[in-house]
C-alpha cells in the first residue's frame, strides 16, 4: 500500500490547482483566481508502487458562491509520455524530490485502478492516512463484464462539467464487446432521490465537506 508522507511540497498542491483549474473548460469561473481550500477526497493503490493516485475534493468559495470540483491527480517521478495536456504541474516533495503532477483522466495508471475499484478487484485508501482502506467511497456496477481502458488512452472534455475517458468491456471469455465512456465528474452534486442510483452502468460515490462544515455524497465517477 502507498505511504502517506508527512512532508512540504514546493508549490502545493492547491497553489498547483489554483493556476490549473481557471483554464479547464469545466470550470465555472473560468479566468478567475480561485480561493481553495480541501473538502475530502480518497486514493487508490498503484500495484506497482510507482505512481501516487489520489481523487481530491477542492471547494472554491470566492464571492460566496461554492463551487467543489473533483481534481484527480496523480504524482510521477518522471514525466509521462504523450500526456503533456494532462500536466497539471510540477513540484518539489520534501522525501521524494521532483514529482510531476498529471489529471488522472490522462494516467493510464489512474484509470485502470479506478476501474478496478469500480468492478470489485481493488480497495478505497484513506486520503492522508497510510495503509487505511476508506469503506466510505462506494461503488455500484452493474455489469458481469470487465472494464478495461482503451488504447490508444482516450480522453476529452464533454458537457456537464465532465472528463471522458474511453473504456472497453469484456465479458468472462475476454471478447471484448463494446466500448463504453468513464466519466470524471468535475463539478459535484448531490446525489437527490433513487434516480441517482440507477445513472450510468456503474458508478463510484463518495462525500465531501462543505464550507459550513456540512457533508454531502454523490457520484465523483460514471460509466455509461
Amino acid at each position: 500500500m502507498a505511504t502517506i508522507h508527512r512532508t512540504t511540497m514546493t508549490p502545493t498542491k492547491l497553489e498547483l490547482l489554483a493556476d490549473w483549474l481557471p483554464r479547464q473548460p469545466w470550470c465555472r469561473h473560468a479566468g478567475r483566481p480561485p480561493q481553495l481550500s480541501r473538502a475530502g477526497g480518497f486514493r487508490l493503490d498503484d500495484p506497482a508502487g510507482e505512481v501516487g493516485i489520489e481523487f481530491a475534493f477542492v471547494t472554491d468559495g470566492t464571492s460566496g458562491d461554492e463551487t467543489t470540483y473533483h481534481a484527480a491527480m496523480t504524482y510521477r517521478g518522471r514525466p509521462l509520455a504523450e500526456a503533456e495536456q494532462g500536466l497539471i504541474g510540477t513540484s518539489e516533495h520534501g522525501v521524494l524530490g521532483r514529482r510531476w503532477i498529471y489529471d488522472a483522466a490522462h494516467d493510464p495508471v489512474a484509470v485502470t485502478q479506478l476501474l478496478a475499484f469500480l468492478c470489485g478487484a481493488a480497495e478505497a485508501q484513506h486520503q492522508s492516512e497510510s495503509d487505511t482502506p476508506d469503506p466510505s467511497v462506494g461503488r455500484h456496477w452493474g455489469s458481469p463484464g470487465r472494464l478495461a481502458a482503451a488504447r490508444p488512452h482516450r480522453v476529452f472534455d464533454a458537457a456537464q462539467g465532465r472528463t471522458v475517458v474511453a473504456v472497453d468491456l469484456s465479458d468472462d471469455s475476454s471478447t471484448t464487446t463494446g466500448q463504453r465512456r468513464l466519466e470524471f465528474v468535475r463539478v459535484l452534486q448531490p446525489s437527490v432521490g433513487a434516480d441517482d442510483a440507477a445513472t450510468g452502468l456503474g458508478r463510484v460515490e463518495a462525500g465531501w465537506t462543505r464550507l459550513d462544515g456540512g457533508t454531502a455524497r454523490g457520484p465523483v465517477a460514471v460509466v455509461r
